[in-house]
C-alpha cells in the first residue's frame, strides 16, 4: 500500500518568489539556433620542444575540426606567473579573449609530481570566475586529458576536473589518460593507432555532442536563483549601504 502523499501546506517563507523560476522544457529551448560552427579552445601544460601534451592537444584539434568544429590552441610561452603581471599583459588578454570566444574547451596536462603542471595551472589561474558581468568559463563544456611518463594514472585529470567544476564548466564524463606517452607518439608527433587513440576519439566525440546540446542553452543552464537575487536593484542598494557606498 502506497503511503499518502504529504501535503506541504506550511509554505516556503524563506523563498523570494519574485526570483524563483521553475525549470521547464520551454525555458530550455534555444531562442535562436547558432549558425556558426562549435568553437573550441585547447590548453596544454608543457613548454618543452618535444611536448607530448602538445602532441595530444593537436590530435584533439584535428578530430574536433574533422567533426565540424572551429579550433584555437593557446600557447603559453611568455605567459607570466599569476600575480607577477597585471591582467592587461598581452598573453593574459589573448588567453581571456580566446576563453570568451570558445563554447567548449580541452585541457591537456602532463602529470608532474603526481598532479597537473604549473604551466597548466597558471593558465587556468589567469582565467577569472567573472570579469565585470562577463564569465569567461561558465557554461562552457570541458574535456580533460593527461599524458604520463610512467604507468597509467588519473591524478592530473582528476585535478583538472576539480578545477573545471570550480570554474563552473560542464565537464563531460569521458576523459583520456595516456601512460608512457613516449611510446604512443611517433617521431613526427602523431599518435599511434590503438586503444589509447580510440579513447581520444571517444572523448572528442562526446565533447562535440555535449557542446551541441548545451551551447545555445548555456545562459539558461547557469542562470541561478541566488544570482538573480544578487542582481536585484534592492539587493544592490543594500550591499552599497552595508559597505558605506554613497555616504557623505
Amino acid at each position: 500500500m502506497d503511503k499518502p502523499r504529504q501535503p506541504f501546506a506550511d509554505g516556503m517563507p524563506n523563498l523570494s518568489t519574485a526570483h524563483f523560476e521553475a525549470p521547464t522544457r520551454e525555458r530550455l529551448e534555444p531562442r535562436e539556433p547558432f549558425a556558426h560552427a562549435p568553437r573550441f579552445l585547447i590548453l596544454y601544460g608543457s613548454l618543452r620542444e618535444r611536448s607530448f601534451s602538445r602532441f595530444l592537444a593537436y590530435e584533439a584539434a584535428r578530430l574536433l575540426e574533422a567533426m565540424g568544429g572551429e579550433v584555437r590552441l593557446y600557447h603559453a610561452h611568455g605567459l607570466p606567473l599569476p600575480d607577477d603581471a597585471t591582467a592587461d599583459h598581452p598573453k593574459v588578454q589573448e588567453l581571456r579573449q580566446l576563453s570568451l570566444w570558445s563554447e567548449g574547451q580541452v585541457w591537456v596536462s602532463p602529470e608532474r609530481h603526481g598532479t597537473l603542471t604549473g604551466v597548466m595551472k597558471s593558465q587556468i589561474d589567469w582565467l577569472p570566475l567573472s570579469e565585470g558581468s562577463v564569465r569567461p568559463t561558465q557554461g562552457r563544456t570541458l574535456a580533460v586529458m593527461q599524458v604520463s611518463g610512467g604507468s597509467q594514472s588519473f591524478n592530473a585529470v582528476n585535478g583538472l576536473r576539480v578545477l573545471g567544476r570550480w570554474m563552473r564548466m560542464i565537464t563531460i564524463p569521458n576523459q583520456s589518460s595516456v601512460p608512457m606517452a613516449y611510446r604512443e607518439f611517433d617521431e613526427a608527433g602523431r599518435m599511434k593507432p590503438g586503444p589509447l587513440y580510440d579513447r581520444v576519439v571517444d572523448v572528442c566525440e562526446e565533447l562535440m555532442k555535449f557542446t551541441l546540446l548545451t551551447r545555445e542553452r548555456a545562459d539558461t543552464l547557469v542562470d541561478r536563483y541566488s544570482e538573480r537575487k544578487e542582481r536585484a536593484p534592492e539587493r544592490l542598494k543594500a550591499v552599497a549601504a552595508d559597505i558605506g557606498f554613497g555616504k557623505r
